[in-house]
């Protein structure tokens, strides 16, 4: 759509005040969280560099924009949540401990929140949503933040994205009672998959690296998602 100079200016200003927040959203509420992160053992810096220069309050509706910055899971429609900033640092940090990657999988857009810290660590994204208006939404949220290495389907996740594959990476932000095959299947030699696995009992986050045709296996802590869930949601 064409706009005049005023009007993108004016476009301009509103996505500035968007992104840097005020008062419960500012760039000091940020940085208390961060102090939490590494209080719990976060330490990559490059990823706490990421965490603080993404305004997370940006995927949150307006009434819960206030508690962005506190390390919880909120909700954002659709029985979802958007992480709690912990287990996002935890799962990006385990997947970039070896360095940058070229290629990574996410199964569970959401609202674009983890798809935007992993985007400033990695060549590409390819990331799969199976409910349609949260891929919508992540779609806005990213095009804000200007994401312009981020590929969106609407599919369902558990089968992964074999087209674009094999990943060097690929991260689960919903739970399945076992690990698909799919995904395994996609994972480039030397590449790691972190996964939540498990059900309402309790689920353990996964770190698996292939080493050729071997498949190496690490609990790194408990963890509670949702599940991850099979098929396409239009509404």
């Amino acid at each position: 759509m064409y706009r005049t100079r005023a009007e993108q200016e004016i476009q301009s200003l509103i996505e500035k005040k968007n992104l840097s927040g005020i008062g419960m959203t500012s760039q000091r509420t940020r940085e208390r969280l961060l102090g939490r992160l590494m209080d719990q053992g976060i330490d990559c810096m490059a990823v706490l560099d990421v965490i603080r220069s993404t305004p997370r309050h940006i995927f949150l509706d307006e009434a819960l924009s206030h508690r962005a910055y506190e390390d919880v899971a909120l909700p954002i429609g659709h029985n979802q949540t958007i992480s709690q900033p912990y287990v996002v640092a935890r799962m990006t940090e385990a997947l970039f401990k070896s360095g940058s990657l070229d290629r990574v999988l996410e199964i569970g857009t959401g609202c674009g929140y983890q798809t935007a810290v992993i985007s400033r660590l990695a060549g590409r994204v390819f990331t799969v949503e199976r409910i349609k208006p949260l891929l919508d939404r992540a779609k806005k949220n990213l095009r804000l933040l200007k994401c312009r290495n981020v590929e969106f389907k609407h599919d369902d996740g558990s089968l992964g994205w074999s087209e674009r594959g094999p990943y060097d990476a690929i991260i689960t932000t919903a739970a399945p009672q076992h690990i698909p095959r799919e995904l395994l299947g996609q994972l480039a030699d030397g590449g790691r998959l972190i996964i939540p696995v498990g059900g309402d009992a309790g689920q353990e986050l996964k770190l698996i690296t292939r080493e050729g045709d071997e498949l190496h296996e690490q609990t790194l802590e408990m963890v509670r998602f949702v599940p991850l869930l099979s098929g396409q949601l239009q509404h």
